[in-house]
């Protein structure tokens, strides 16, 4: 593993409260940002500051990793109403996410987004999204099958394992947003960004095993990788 380590950039989530904290934080799970690293890549936690100039925030960065959170306001993506399940909601976070969304996905900068990162990517590509599955994929293994395109995702066979936890998942596919897994439910899972550079993103939680699962840790070391040959032209 070469010393050097692209920085991967992880928008914050804004959290009421911590353990360790007396007041309101700003956070990352600890399992994202040690997968980051022990695949090589150097994480940090952006602030959401919303009306900031992302592109060039993001010089510097070798690649951006959109993580998972509370829910989307459905506004956002034309729902005329909001169900009894839908938490977290934060306008400064919708907009933000959604910016950089944009902003990343414009630059071809290498993109992983997971769960609600996925969410954020479909919406800003103008798709939308199921409110509230009927059966909810929260604290819930099962595998996941990849129709094609399973190696952008530098994982080995066709199927993984995932870890999930989320109530939502995509509904309309916004533009360029193209599912290559689902669930063995038909949840949508997996899927290929159009954009300029490598973009790609999962509905499950690889952080919650790539410790003991190398399918998982897989996606985090394809992202460095992708990161390290986007880093490269700066470093010369």
């Amino acid at each position: 593993m070469s010393s050097f380590r692209p920085r991967i950039a992880i928008v914050g989530r804004f959290a009421a409260s911590t353990s360790a904290l007396r007041f309101a934080a700003v956070v990352n799970a600890r399992a994202l940002l040690e997968s980051v690293w022990a695949a090589g890549g150097d994480p940090v936690t952006l602030l959401p500051v919303e009306g900031a100039d992302w592109a060039e925030r993001l010089i510097g960065y070798g690649g951006v990793l959109l993580p998972g959170g509370g829910d989307l306001d459905p506004a956002t993506y034309g729902a005329s109403g909001r169900h009894e399940s839908v938490y977290d909601v934060d306008a400064v976070q919708d907009a933000v996410d959604l910016e950089l969304a944009r902003v990343a996905l414009a630059t071809g900068i290498p993109i992983l987004a997971i769960c609600r990162g996925l969410h954020i990517v479909n919406v800003a590509r103008g798709g939308s999204l199921v409110q509230n599955l009927p059966v909810h994929h929260r604290n819930h293994e099962h595998d996941v099958l990849f129709d094609r395109a399973h190696t952008r995702f530098g994982v080995v066979g066709p199927s993984v394992r995932a870890s999930c936890y989320h109530h939502q998942a995509l509904d309309r596919l916004g533009e360029g947003v193209t599912v290559v897994a689902r669930a063995t439910d038909g949840v949508p899972e997996a899927v290929l960004i159009d954009a300029p550079g490598w973009a790609i993103g999962v509905q499950w939680h690889p952080e919650d095993t790539a410790a003991s699962d190398p399918d998982q840790a897989a996606l985090f070391a394809e992202l460095v990788r992708q990161a390290e040959l986007w880093s490269r032209p700066s470093r010369r």
